[in-house]
């Protein structure tokens, strides 16, 4: 995805709940959908419970699913058997994936909804394609498949197809120094397009700087943003490790403009989307007006409100064009189709980079090259304020999925990333591999559990486990905490949503680290060093009371007392407590951060140090 950043990172979403059995209504509200979403998760226990307490095991959605068709489709083989042994109709044909969709969708909208619009194309041949939900609610214009959204970070396929495009051509190659473009750029001798490409260039993506937000709406020439962070420090050094980097692409947008001597926008169209007949795809420029333009929103306190808008120039070849679903299934099918690139480049551009396999994100040239239940898939998400973007292809089955959304946040379960993978479930479950129903092993005991206990580091969030007894609790950042149970003293899984948890041992027997498992995403989330909360008095908290500058004057963290407690609020995220580690040195828990505030030699405040993802900025008090 195109990510964004303010200094308090955005915290981890849990993936939209599988489209079986999952309605918006709290704990799933009637009989069918909890029995189903059970069955769908490999709940075997909760399963049970409901059948015993004399839930009708043939019981239907109003999709038409049962809960034998649920197990099914989600790989609960074990699972199947047992619903069968207990009366399920094995017999029982499922409804077609079709209308499953259109159900499952049209259940889970807001009365007022954002526009969503996918489609499917199987061996080259649109299979389904369907609108829901609005473009503009203020205009009452219907999502349909004419309609244009932005599509954030899908833009990097068509950025590192550019390059590869004029590799071909002999005109630059992926092996060239940054140098060769920017030779100004500091270390520029050190990184090459190959690193641009794969995130793996160390320098510092500038979407993290604290001001990314506060200018974003604004315009800006490319020279002034490549300025803005050519002189941060490197994260790392090139090629060593993997991190998601928007200033690499926007580079990369440039290289193009260089080397062509068109703009990255002009290029593309020439060479591109004129020939592949995409007229409904370019750079957003907000100067113009786009017919079926979809407007963005985001969806907060239970309504959707309109969207940050972003000025398009600050995202270039990392994230700027807009499409329809037509026009990304017409440039998948020719992709694929060797109408783009020669398969040499191809085979270049789907190679996974060994760091980013570590890291937990197998990425290639602008492409994420993954497995869902393995079967392999070659995709990319996109999402900036307002919308958000999935494009995938089962290469082996030659099947694409498109789904654009525009929100951001989006209402529950109408993530674009959930909605294709469980569309993927639909067409393809039998040529999937199975998986696991899970039963809680009653072996494990509290003194297993008690090893766990502890904080984790998931980036953008904290996954806090907690104990009671011979039970263990779950919490991320910003979410409820809800009760993990255990496969085996070592795995963990959910009921309220189908993802699971292994705790990884060193050689000491430690813990050191989560690894988290849920819709075919895997994260590695290590553990973090214990921190304590200290007492202090209540009257001291008042010195800290205040708004710190976090960019111009424009980023502010204010910072309040309640009471014995002190909160600190970032412009436009929500307010959270932070907690005392010393007198002077505080911590949120929803995010693996810290503040320091400093005093002058006359004992007042001066500043705060704002430490995160190994970075700091120094705010001045305001006041």
């Amino acid at each position: 995805m195109f990510r964004r950043f303010a200094p308090l990172l955005i915290c981890f979403l849990w993936m939209s709940s599988a489209l079986f059995g999952a309605d918006k209504q709290p704990a799933y509200g009637k009989q069918a959908d909890r029995l189903i979403a059970a069955a769908a998760r490999g709940d075997q226990n909760t399963v049970d419970a409901l059948l015993d307490a004399g839930f009708e095991v043939n019981q239907t959605h109003r999709s038409g699913v049962t809960a034998l068709h649920a197990a099914r489709v989600n790989g609960r083989i074990a699972m199947a058997k047992h619903l069968i042994e207990r009366g399920a109709d094995a017999a029982r044909q499922p409804p077609a994936w079709q209308t499953i969709i259109e159900k499952r969708i049209q259940s889970m909208l807001p009365e007022l909804s954002p526009g969503v619009v996918i489609l499917v194309a199987k061996n080259g041949e649109i299979e389904y394609q369907m609108g829901f939900g609005f473009a503009s609610l203020s205009d009452d214009v219907p999502a349909s498949r004419q309609t244009k959204f932005r599509i954030g970070s899908i833009t990097k396929q068509f950025t590192a197809a550019a390059i590869l495009k004029l590799q071909e051509e002999g005109k630059l190659n992926v092996s060239d120094t940054l140098a060769k473009y920017f030779p100004d750029f500091p270390r520029g001798d050190e990184v090459r397009l190959h690193h641009l490409l794969t995130h793996t260039s160390g320098i510092h993506s500038y979407t993290s700087k604290p001001n990314f937000i506060r200018d974003v709406g604004s315009p800006i020439a490319a020279e002034a943003l490549i300025a803005s962070f050519q002189n941060d420090p490197y994260d790392f050094d090139p090629g060593t490790a993997w991190s998601y980097n928007n200033s690499g692409y926007f580079l990369l947008g440039e290289i193009v403009a260089k080397v062509s001597g068109k703009s990255l926008g002009e290029y593309l169209t020439d060479t591109f989307f004129t020939r592949l007949n995409m007229h409904d795809t370019g750079m957003h420029d907000g100067r113009k007006i786009l017919k079926h333009e979809a407007l963005g929103y985001s969806w907060e306190e239970n309504q959707l409100v309109k969207a940050l808008n972003w000025n398009m120039s600050r995202a270039g070849g990392a994230g700027a064009l807009y499409s329809t679903v037509g026009d990304l299934n017409r440039w998948n099918q020719a992709l694929f189709g060797g109408q783009v690139l020669n398969a040499d480049s191809l085979k270049k551009a789907f190679q996974v980079v060994d760091v980013s396999e570590s890291a937990g994100m197998p990425y290639g040239y602008g492409w994420t090259i993954s497995k869902q239940r393995g079967l392999k898939t070659i995709g990319h998400g996109g999402g900036l304020n307002g919308f958000l973007s999935h494009l995938v292809r089962f290469p082996d089955q030659n099947l694409t999925i498109v789904v654009l959304v525009n929100a951001s946040a989006p209402p529950p379960g109408l993530n674009p990333g959930g909605i294709s993978s469980r569309i993927a479930q639909y067409i393809l479950w039998e040529e999937m591999d199975p998986a696991p129903t899970h039963t809680v092993d009653a072996s494990v005991t509290a003194k297993d559990m008690a090893p766990l206990v502890g904080d984790y580091d998931y980036g953008s969030a904290v996954l806090t486990v907690t104990q009671d007894g011979r039970r263990l609790f779950a919490q991320m950042s910003g979410q409820p905490k809800s009760e993990i149970f255990p496969r085996s003293k070592t795995e963990y899984f959910w009921k309220v949503v189908d993802a699971q948890v292994t705790f990884e041992f060193d050689d000491k027997n430690q813990v050191v680290r989560a690894i988290h498992q849920q819709n075919g995403a895997t994260i590695k989330a290590p553990r973090m060093k214990t921190r304590k909360v200290v007492a202090i008095a209540p009257k001291l908290l008042d010195a800290y009371i205040g708004k710190y500058d976090y960019g111009a004057q424009t980023v502010v963290l204010t910072v309040t007392r309640e009471g014995k407690h002190l909160f600190a609020q970032l412009t436009g995220q929500p307010k959270f407590e932070i907690f005392p580690k010393s007198e002077n040195e505080f911590f949120w828990k929803i995010v693996p951060a810290e503040v320091t505030f400093v005093k002058d030699d006359n004992g007042q405040v001066i500043k705060a140090v704002h430490k995160q993802a190994g970075k700091t900025i120094n705010a001045p008090k305001l006041d």
